[in-house]
């Protein structure tokens, strides 16, 4: 990434009070796995912050919840898609990161995050627990959703050796439950997932029931909390689901220049129905859901934005 200098971001203060930063820079955005949201939803941001920040220069990447807090923290990237339960636990240093993060700042809290677990409809499988010996599909490793699965595993007295794992994209994953390879299919992801849609195209399945383990889960991660996924979003299952839920959210590099993330944040507030249409989980989003209290301290210039929009937060 081009750095300003401290001589030209001093002359970038003196010279105009404006909301954004007139100087060019690259910044490298992690997104997320092929067939997630993740992918158009960093398209979208790329384009609104392009268009808001004289100069700027985003290079999205392909990325994973946990794999982007990393990548963040070493310098890799300057942005990236996290989850909330996962990020807490890089600060940390708790598994599956080695050491505690100290350069990973929050922006924003954008929207809840839904982990499925789905089955095939004629699999007589109830709960985690039947899913001993059987064939799973999740993410790869390195997507926060496959460590849902293994943790929701464990809860429930199983290990990864005691059923046939396949760590694959979203894609693959269906493939893999239409053609019997697999009998569930777990993902972190927002709802509907298109990826479930896809699948519900061409089987009949049905969501799990995950009330049941939302007190082992909380155990491993306080973060965890049951949300439900309302009866119809997918063909055939008209009744509302319990699942585990964390949140989405936006962090960056401790050390990106105060002035742009303060523009980029205040881009996101000001264009929430663009992103809707992307998303529609973030539909109702405002400064105060943003500015969220999620266990990760805030940089400086989304704070920023947030005390103008009357709401303060801790910083790092």
């Amino acid at each position: 990434m081009k750095r300003h200098t401290t001589a030209a971001v001093l002359a970038l203060g003196i010279a105009v009070a404006i909301a954004t930063p007139a100087s060019s820079a690259d910044v490298r955005l992690m997104t997320g796995p092929q067939g997630g949201v993740w992918i158009p939803l960093g398209g979208q941001l790329k384009d609104l912050w392009e268009k808001a920040i004289p100069g700027l220069n985003v290079q999205a990447l392909p990325g994973a919840g946990i794999a982007n807090v990393r990548g963040v923290e070493e310098g890799k990237a300057e942005i990236g898609f996290g989850n909330s339960i996962s990020t807490v636990d890089a600060l940390a240093g708790r598994e599956p990161f080695n050491k505690p993060h100290k350069n990973v700042c929050n922006i924003a809290t954008l929207y809840p995050q839904y982990y499925q677990l789905v089955v095939r409809a004629d699999s007589n499988i109830n709960s985690v627990a039947d899913l001993k010996g059987k064939g799973i599909t999740t993410q790869q490793r390195g997507n926060t959703g496959e460590l849902i699965t293994k943790q929701l595993l464990q809860v429930h007295g199983l290990t990864y050796n005691d059923v046939k794992m396949s760590f694959v994209s979203y894609t693959d994953s269906v493939a893999q439950m239409q053609d019997g390879h697999a009998i569930a299919f777990g993902l972190g992801t927002a709802i509907p997932a298109g990826s479930v849609l896809d699948l519900a195209t061409a089987r009949d399945i049905k969501l799990l029931d995950l009330s049941s383990s939302i007190g082992g889960m909380k155990k491993l991660n306080p973060g965890y909390t049951l949300v439900t996924v309302p009866g119809k979003t997918y063909p055939k299952n008209d009744k509302d689901v319990q699942v585990i839920g964390y949140a989405t959210h936006l962090v960056a590099s401790c050390n990106l220049p105060e002035d742009v993330v303060y523009t980029m944040t205040k881009v996101i507030a000001q264009n929430v129905p663009t992103l809707v249409s992307v998303n529609k989980g973030m539909a109702g989003l405002t400064p105060a859901k943003m500015a969220e209290d999620i266990g990760i301290p805030f940089h400086k210039g989304a704070a920023r934005f947030y005390k103008e929009s009357g709401v303060n937060v801790a910083t790092n």
